[in-house]
């Protein structure tokens, strides 16, 4: 295949040990498993990196768009970051050019934004940044205080719902670290998130419900959310950007979080 790598491949396969002299080095790349296989490479899922060959289907870089776009279960996946990448599968590429091509296709624009981020070239906006920019509907989000905003990135955006690193600001939550996720940067919120957000904005415009509970019932209300939230998206159902679905796990830990919340602001 005639034409050029891209730099920041070239960069990333240095980073990470991808060289001739280091061939038996697996690199992760959010679920990816990536192994040179002498000039080339082969992609499987992180899960199947130590499955026998014969048991992974064989898939062509150019159908790898399609793989991505669903979950095992067929649902459509609208984050291509999420954690529910489908596995049993690999793919061999002959040379560097093929693998930046799977990559584009499995997680679009995820090596530039950390090709840009490993040169300092491309910084990371801020919540209050972006909210400033919207309009419409989402013009609400610009209104979430810095404490509600902590709240429904920690709802939205932790590794159980999307592998990216959160680099972009909000308050005073600490970025996300490549260990808690992934080498993948996110550098702005996302669609998902704005769309959350909004939802969020309106839940908490509605009047609150005035209901007697003691410490012992907030802890059974905490233990069952948090079983809920230990399948994350695997068991869900519907549709993971349904935000008017009261069973969405992000709706379920947005829910969560206002109860750990209300544990440290009131009296036990």
């Amino acid at each position: 295949m005639i034409g050029t790598v891209h730099p920041a491949l070239q960069t990333f396969l240095a980073d990470w040990g991808q060289s001739e002299g280091q061939k038996d080095r697996p690199c992760l790349f959010a679920q990816l498993s990536i192994r040179r296989l002498g000039h080339g490479f082969e992609l499987r899922h992180q899960a199947d990196q130590g499955a026998d060959l014969r048991s992974l289907r064989t898939v062509p870089v150019q159908e790898l768009r399609a793989l991505a776009q669903t979950t095992a279960a067929g649902a459509f996946r609208p984050l291509r970051s999420a954690p529910n990448l489908a596995s049993g599968w690999r793919t061999e590429v002959p040379d560097e050019l093929e693998l930046e091509s799977a990559l584009q296709q499995l997680y679009p624009g995820a090596l530039a934004d950390w090709y840009a981020v490993r040169l300092s070239t491309r910084s990371a906006t801020s919540f209050r940044e972006f909210t400033r920019r919207q309009s419409g509907m989402y013009r609400i989000t610009a209104m979430l205080s810095d404490a509600q905003a902590a709240r429904i990135t920690r709802a939205c955006c932790p590794a159980r719902f999307c592998l990216k690193r959160r680099l972009w600001t909000v308050g005073a939550e600490p970025v996300d670290s490549v260990a808690e996720k992934s080498l993948i940067p996110c550098l702005e919120p996302c669609a998902i998130f704005l769309e959350f957000a909004r939802k969020a904005a309106r839940i908490d415009q509605e009047s609150a419900l005035e209901v007697p509970t003691t410490p012992t019932d907030r802890e059974t209300a905490l233990t069952a959310l948090s079983q809920v939230l230990a399948a994350g998206l695997k068991e869900f159902k519907g549709r993971e950007a349904d935000f008017d679905d009261p069973t969405n796990p992000r709706r379920v830990a947005l829910c969560y979080e206002k109860l750990k919340e209300s544990g440290r602001s009131s009296p036990q």
